[in-house]
């Protein structure tokens, strides 16, 4: 792999609430922790927590606006995660893809000895 894998920005990645926080900051821009609540089945609080996450690995930058916190998403550091799994794709498409060669070979040594 080209790319070295940063196991912070994967765990942090690895959480389903935080990827659907994502989805919805990609799809709808900038957002606060009381706008994406509305959005999903946890509280505010909650979704708060999983922002501060994604903003310690740079996913997310927050920008204080009066008494609520604004979080877009960091294109940079997202294009790096998104190469990182393309990456890491690439890799277990080449080892499938020898796995598959192995396994017709050892399926036609099978079939020349019947």
């Amino acid at each position: 792999m080209t790319a070295a894998i940063d196991d912070d920005l994967w765990s942090a990645i690895g959480d389903p609430t935080r990827r659907r926080v994502l989805d919805l900051l990609l799809a709808g821009g900038p957002g606060t922790a009381t706008a994406l609540s509305d959005e999903l089945p946890v509280t505010r609080q909650a979704v708060a927590k999983h922002l501060g996450v994604l903003d310690r690995v740079g996913l997310v930058h927050a920008t204080p606006a009066g008494r609520e916190t604004h979080y877009r998403i960091d294109e940079a550091q997202f294009a790096r995660a998104v190469a990182q799994l393309n990456a890491v794709g690439s890799t277990w498409d080449a080892r499938l893809r020898r796995i598959k060669q192995i396994a017709e070979a050892i399926k036609n040594a099978s079939e020349e000895k019947n």
